[in-house]
């Protein structure tokens, strides 16, 4: 099981820390990302992880403010989301890939959280 927590309602230029925790099996050898889908918009690859820690992929869009990093001894993954827009407000969901390797498309990956809400907004 994939769970997304760390959610919320947030002001433009706030920050939010969200969290992707799995259980019943370890994250260790599996990239992992993070994608958004807004109202109407197709869903849409945000950042990823390798197994190794050691390569990350960031989309343009949130290159700068988004960081993405990995705990395997507590088998999550963390995205810190700074400078936050209203344009960053969706439904953001963890995935597994069934590989090492970075991919930022959703079509790479096959197992997926349930989602959490982000609301940039004043």
């Amino acid at each position: 099981q994939l769970v997304e927590s760390g959610g919320g309602l947030v002001q433009p230029g706030g920050s939010l820390r969200l969290s992707c925790a799995a259980s019943g099996f370890t994250l260790d050898y599996f990239a992992i990302g993070w994608f958004r889908q807004a109202p109407g918009k197709e869903r849409e690859g945000v950042s990823c992880i390798s197994s190794s820690d050691i390569t990350t992929y960031y989309s343009d869009s949130v290159k700068g403010r988004f960081t993405i990093s990995r705990d395997n001894a507590k088998n999550t993954v963390t995205l810190q989301m700074n400078s936050l827009k209203p344009e960053d407000t969706a439904v953001y969901y963890c995935a597994v890939r069934p590989s090492s390797y970075v991919s930022g498309s959703n079509y790479d990956y096959d197992y997926w959280g349930q989602g959490t809400q982000v609301t940039v907004s004043s």
